[in-house]
């Protein structure tokens, strides 16, 4: 089956466009710049690999164990402080924990090379390590969303030592679900379609990610947010809150090459990770090497990450202590709802500060 086969033709129209990347050097480069300013402080304590480390201070007295939080690498991060009210960072910092937010440096060509030995092994231990010499606490807490979710797991099951805590959020880990568009639309890529995508970009391009996940929830892409910003354009703020929003949406980055082609072929396509059969670094991943307590934080109405392919994730865990944590949101609305703000992040913040 070749690309032009796969691919819907206005999402193609949207590749060749695209092609001019090749003349600025394949580098396809995101302007960090662009970014929002958030409403909650922070610092930078540290920088290595394709890592950036923020630091949000807590508010008041702070818990003993630092909170380390893994965002996806496939978006910028300031949906997570992105309006007043709004803010994981500014909640989770009013609750007291000190926040240590993983920022990923989008990659360019010549990271290519990258795949999950360098994100796990490589730049998340780094920032681990970086965390417990800044704060000599040996043990931390590791919160990931999306698929930072899944590099936590992966984290978790390769250095467990280091871990008190794990908290996962709307992770993709049984991508055998039946009926999710996204899973489906990655599962017949061919390898020839991968291939040919990292052969003339290097990296998976920021437009082709922002139309996989268009392609697959294009009503509400098209129509349903409109018609949102429609019904509430007399609220307070809303109309910025969208604005907001928006710019969110269209932060898609470049995702490396080689991990692009090990997440479509051994997670989706092959689900190697559920099998026990995933290795990273020529090391199997043993997910019975998960010990600490485990959160696994699904949303109800998640139309990205069915609920189905998260729920099955703490059989496969050593973990004595382990729930899920099912809440009424979608894929976002798990971090901007207003509802998620005033009832799920106290959750999350109860439930770690009772094993600190």
């Amino acid at each position: 089956m070749s690309l032009m086969t796969e691919l819907p033709k206005y999402w193609m129209d949207g590749a060749v466009r695209a092609l001019d990347g090749r003349r600025r050097g394949l580098s396809d480069h995101y302007p960090l710049s662009e970014d929002p300013p958030g409403i909650t402080p922070y610092d930078v304590v540290f920088e290595s690999g394709k890592v950036r480390l923020r630091h949000y201070a807590a508010q008041g007295k702070a818990h003993a164990t630092p909170l380390i939080f893994v965002y996806a690498l496939i978006k910028r991060p300031f949906i997570l402080d992105l309006f007043p009210g709004r803010s994981v960072m500014a909640n989770l910092t009013r609750q007291g924990f000190d926040v240590y937010m993983v920022e990923w440096i989008p990659p360019a060509r010549a990271d290519s090379w990258r795949g999950f030995d360098a994100y796990v092994n490589g730049d998340l231990d780094d920032t681990v390590r970086a965390v417990q010499s800044l704060t000599g606490v040996p043990k931390i807490n590791l919160f990931g969303y999306c698929f930072g979710g899944l590099l936590t797991v992966l984290y978790a099951a390769l250095h467990p030592e280091n871990l008190k805590n794990l908290v996962t959020l709307t992770t993709p880990f049984d991508t055998a679900v039946e009926g999710n568009p996204l899973f489906n639309l990655e599962s017949r890529f061919s390898g020839q379609t991968v291939d040919l995508v990292t052969s003339v970009y290097g990296n998976c391009p920021a437009w082709f990610i922002r139309g996989l996940f268009t392609a697959t929830a294009i009503v509400h892409h098209a129509l349903d947010k409109y018609v949102a910003l429609y019904r509430n354009k007399e609220k307070q703020d809303y109309v910025e809150f969208f604005d907001l929003f928006e710019q969110w949406m269209a932060s898609d980055v470049p995702l490396a090459g080689r991990i692009f082609r090990e997440v479509t072929r051994d997670i989706f396509q092959k689900n190697l990770l559920k099998k026990g059969e995933f290795n990273v670094g020529g090391e199997r991943v043993d997910l019975g090497n998960i010990v600490c307590p485990l959160l696994n934080a699904i949303g109800e109405f998640d139309d990205v990450v069915f609920p189905a392919s998260s729920l099955p994730l703490i059989d496969f865990v050593g973990s004595e202590d382990k729930r899920n944590l099912t809440f009424p949101a979608g894929h976002v609305g798990m971090i901007v709802s207003g509802g998620a703000q005033k009832q799920f992040w106290p959750q999350v913040g109860a439930w770690l500060a009772a094993r600190d």
